[in-house]
């Protein structure tokens, strides 16, 4: 057989996802601050491309086009889910005179009737650092050496307010007596918030109580032993104190007052509000399910403007305006249809989990991501990226899309199983229900939640208790003695 080159001819098929499809697949994924952001840099790349407030009608500019809807209804349409229809034509409102929500501030203002606007106050910015509001204190404080000190001293307290330094290799770093650290630690320690300074927990807690006129001997014997009361040996304590039961109670009631890491309460990262994705309030006929489009400007495509540039335009230039204009008509076609899956897989979310809308928690039912996928004909993978990073506003408060999907708990009565979340809620109602002379047991709730009808283990209890934060009922049963 002769070696040598030569040309073959071959056919072969593969799936091949375009940029445009990829492009797709990430949009759904994304949550709608995300998705802000994206157009924010699509609208600035693209000089097609206009937005209008989200608010407003598609006739309200006389600039753009929006590109032909597709058929079906469009993807900020609420849905009626019911029994026997799923169309807009379901819904009995009247949106003259209802509001499901409010979209920005300005929608509220002056509907609470008292006269007052935005509370702006609300928009402060956020505190300044543990080190930032110590520092200023030093300035009122000291002076000279002292106060060179007393930065050092601040420069090494941490976020919760303790001092993780040796007073005598600071002492020996900056040139100065022991004793003149001693000394302007002792002022450190009187600068709010009380108890920052302090180099472990007692010494933390037996500042405040000192600034309370409350660092009595009995008090500090207390302070001085803290293990005991983490174990909950309150006879102990009462001999050791020389107190009597009241005011041992008392005395604890007082130390649990405290805080215990008075540093956080600066410097922390303000809390972000989660801005939902959709709206499922309940009507006449059904649920009706809306896309939140407050936070999403309207797209439009500037067809006016394409012709203009288009006019006299070279071959490259209107090669480049083609492209621009199909990937703006693409970009709109792309966000109309995510907001139908989204609508479509919600929606069928809700009727799956109707249970929780109407009852709460203990009606849910266990779902997962193949069956709503199989119910709305879709793959898994697309039901996935939608409830992913999404968020859900009702009645009962806001919940991730992710929330309504858990395993199932089988039962042993009955033709069906219950969700996971029903029976987590089950435990923590009886968790919180107990007597604090009768701590339950895993064992013992695992019996009772037997007796209703759950086929659950032992260990599956203590794996729900855990993931809910609750203690052993040991623990419980200190923390129980401990608040009285």
């Amino acid at each position: 057989m002769a070696l040598g080159p030569r040309l073959d001819l071959r056919q072969s098929q593969s799936l091949v996802m375009t940029p445009q499809l990829q492009q797709a697949i990430k949009l759904l994924a994304l949550s709608n601050l995300e998705l802000e952001a994206y157009l924010a840099e699509a609208l600035e790349g693209n000089p097609l491309l206009d937005a209008t407030p989200g608010d407003r009608e598609p006739g309200d500019d006389e600039g753009g086009d929006e590109a032909p809807p597709s058929d079906g209804p469009p993807a900020d349409t609420d849905l009626a889910l019911s029994s026997e229809a799923g169309t807009a034509d379901d819904l009995d409102v009247d949106f003259a005179e209802e509001r499901f929500h409010h979209d920005s501030a300005s929608d509220s203002v002056g509907l609470s009737g008292d006269g007052e606007g935005i509370d702006f106050d609300s928009f402060a910015g956020d505190d300044g650092t543990l080190y930032d509001h110590l520092l200023a204190q030093v300035g009122e404080r000291f002076s000279g050496i002292e106060a060179m000190v007393a930065e050092q001293i601040v420069a090494l307290i941490d976020e919760a307010g303790y001092l993780r330094a040796d007073l005598a290799e600071l002492a020996q770093r900056l040139g100065v007596p022991l004793a003149l650290v001693e000394a302007v630690l002792a002022g450190v320690q009187s600068f709010d918030p009380s108890g920052v300074g302090g180099r472990d927990l007692a010494e933390c807690i037996a500042i405040q109580a000192r600034e309370a006129d409350r660092y009595d001997p009995a008090m500090a014997t207390m302070i001085a032993h803290l293990d005991l009361v983490a174990k909950g040996a309150f006879p102990q304590l009462k001999r050791i104190c020389g107190v009597d039961d009241e005011d041992l109670a008392d005395m604890i009631r007082e130390l649990r007052a405290y805080d215990p890491k008075p540093g956080l309460r600066f410097g922390g990262t303000a809390t972000q509000a989660v801005v939902p994705d959709l709206y499922v309030r309940q009507t006449a006929k059904g649920w009706a399910v809306e896309v939140n489009s407050g936070t999403l400007p309207r797209l439009l495509v500037n067809r006016r403007y394409y012709t203009e540039l288009a006019k006299d335009a070279a071959a490259k230039s209107k090669a480049w305006l083609s492209e621009q204009l199909a990937g703006a008509n693409w970009l709109v076609r792309a966000l109309d249809q995510r907001q139908r899956t989204i609508v479509k897989v919600a929606s069928e979310i809700v009727k799956q989990q109707e249970g929780f809308f109407l009852h709460g928690v203990a009606h849910m039912r266990p779902l997962t991501l193949r069956q709503v996928a199989e119910a709305i004909g879709m793959h898994e993978s697309t039901v996935s990226r939608v409830t992913s990073n999404k968020y859900l506003s009702c009645a009962r408060g806001l919940f991730e899309l992710k929330y309504f999907f858990s395993s199932g708990i089988s039962a042993t009565e009955g033709d069906g199983a219950v969700s996971a979340e029903a029976v987590k809620s089950r435990i923590k109602a009886m968790i919180e229900a107990e007597d604090p002379k009768a701590i339950l047991s895993d064992e013992t709730i695992a019996q009772k939640l037997s007796a209703e009808g759950h086929d659950i283990a032992r260990r599956t209890v203590v794996k729900y208790r855990e993931a809910m934060g609750y203690g052993s009922s040991v623990q419980r049963r200190r923390q129980k003695a401990l608040a009285g």
